[in-house]
């Protein structure tokens, strides 16, 4: 396994075209595909807030906001509160994030590959592999934002920015990934979740 902490963070990706494509489940109907949907509503909600993040950016870097109403809108999102309730504010890691990964490499993945009969393995591995990119990038944005809170420079902020963009992009695009080829799946192996 490749040291990500050792890569830059241009090289911090997905390899989106080595993604496999999850095998069609032929008794699966439209009401499971529907249904199996459900995660993406819980995406929503981190990509929503991952939104108001990106305007507030957008507002200082267009120097309508200074540097540090970054940490006061992050400290006001309903995330960081869920952050307070699971041990700290981001800690080395958004908690929030890694809990929701954390409960699907642990509980969910296995149990559609499971149900599927390892049908499912490389997209399960896949998954899995794109949630350890995902947290190297929330440990290094987590650094960069702490450094902001103690010196809000234009340098630091640069920094926070550049991260938090990785961020958006990786997690935008493993969403995605996760919503098109588990959608069946989820609904079909695991009733609801």
């Amino acid at each position: 396994m490749t040291d990500l902490s050792k890569l830059s963070l241009h090289e911090l990706t997905l390899n989106e075209p080595g993604r496999p494509k999850a095998p069609a489940i032929a008794e699966a109907t439209d009401s499971h595909r529907r249904q199996g949907r459900q995660l993406a509503a819980i995406h929503r909600h981190y990509l929503m807030e991952m939104a108001q993040i990106g305007a507030v950016l957008a507002r200082i870097e267009a120097g309508n906001a200074p540097p540090d109403k970054l940490k006061q809108i992050v400290l006001s999102l309903d995330m960081a509160e869920n952050f307070r309730v699971f041990g700290s504010l981001c800690g080395r890691e958004c908690q929030v994030l890694k809990f929701h990964h954390d409960i699907e490499s642990a509980d969910i993945f296995p149990r559609i590959e499971a149900a599927g009969g390892g049908r499912f393995r490389e997209i399960v591995a896949k998954l899995k592999a794109e949630h350890e990119v995902v947290h190297e990038v929330i440990m290094r944005l987590s650094h960069a934002a702490h450094v902001l809170s103690e010196d809000t420079s234009k340098t630091n902020f640069d920094e926070a920015a550049a991260m938090f963009r990785k961020l958006e992009v990786v997690v935008r695009s493993h969403f995605g990934y996760e919503e098109t080829e588990l959608a069946e799946a989820i609904r079909y192996y695991l009733g609801a979740i």
